[in-house]
């Protein structure tokens, strides 16, 4: 009969003062990721008299600030600009990178993995680096101050990340499902469509949801490919926001309005995090 050993106090007081630094560690990262993000919220709901007074806890509750933002009628068409440029680019991004995935995950030919290391690469340039090249592009093709402008630019950069991660959830799928609807007639399209999307929904809700906020918090190919009011996005209109003067600068608005544009986001990530998880750990360990 095992004799269960007993836990002695300097043990104990190991094991305790072990979770009290973790929970005292974890309690200092995520004061330092949500503060910022809680300051910009009290200081939203200042008056512009209180703005400048540091004060930790809300005081007051003046919803001045959001009133002076939607007032101004470039913030809401530009908000639609943002939405409607980071869903045309989701869709692109999707249907190129499941495509693209196909062919690499599940065709065999010469060259597969260099081509891989090539879309892998083409993310390592920073944006400055092709902003040129890039800008003439748009201008040849006629699309410079439009929102095709942005779409073109956002997706050649999102559509890398989107054909690695979903390339390698690819490879990760039972061969046997293939064969089986080659078997029953289908074509590449309908076995990509009807068999292997329904699978790969973590994967698309990860590499989508990425691609979104990518796209919604760009500025500057935003800043460099629009011109008018009409036609910028929520970043650069957050940057252009003045005051009544040139030497009055708008903290208040300013904070208000990235209060709006960020909740949406944290929002969508706490719906989506489960999937997010399941998506970006997909190939990490090969079964």
């Amino acid at each position: 009969m095992s004799r269960v050993r007993s836990v002695g106090p300097w043990e104990r007081f190991k094991r305790i003062s072990l979770q009290l630094g973790f929970w005292c560690l974890v309690a200092v990262l995520a004061v330092y990721a949500l503060f910022p993000f809680y300051y910009a919220v009290i200081s939203s709901l200042k008056p512009s008299s209180a703005l400048f007074e540091v004060s930790v806890l809300p005081t007051v509750f003046d919803l001045s600030n959001y009133r002076d933002l939607f007032s101004q009628p470039t913030f809401g068409r530009s908000i639609f600009n943002s939405v409607l440029i980071g869903l045309c680019v989701v869709l692109l991004a999707l249907l190129l990178g499941l495509t693209a995935a196909y062919a690499l995950g599940r065709v065999r030919f010469r060259g597969r993995g260099a081509v891989l290391v090539v879309v892998l690469g083409v993310s390592m340039f920073p944006q400055i680096a092709v902003l040129s090249g890039l800008f003439e592009v748009i201008r040849w093709l006629g699309i410079y101050n439009t929102p095709w402008a942005l779409v073109l630019s956002y997706t050649i950069f999102t559509l890398p990340f989107t054909v690695w991660v979903m390339t390698t959830f690819m490879r990760q799928l039972p061969a046997e499902l293939e064969e089986a609807a080659i078997m029953d007639g289908a074509t590449p399209w309908v076995t990509l469509t009807r068999v292997f999307m329904p699978l790969m929904l973590p994967a698309m809700v990860t590499t989508g949801l990425l691609a979104f906020i990518a796209a919604w918090n760009e500025f500057l190919f935003a800043l460099t490919f629009t011109l008018t009011n009409s036609q910028r996005t929520v970043p650069v209109t957050i940057a252009l926001i003045s005051g009544d003067s040139q030497f009055e600068l708008p903290w208040g608005t300013i904070m208000a309005a990235s209060v709006v544009v960020t909740v949406p986001l944290v929002v969508l990530v706490l719906l989506c995090q489960r999937r997010i998880v399941s998506g970006l750990t997909a190939g990490a360990v090969k079964g």
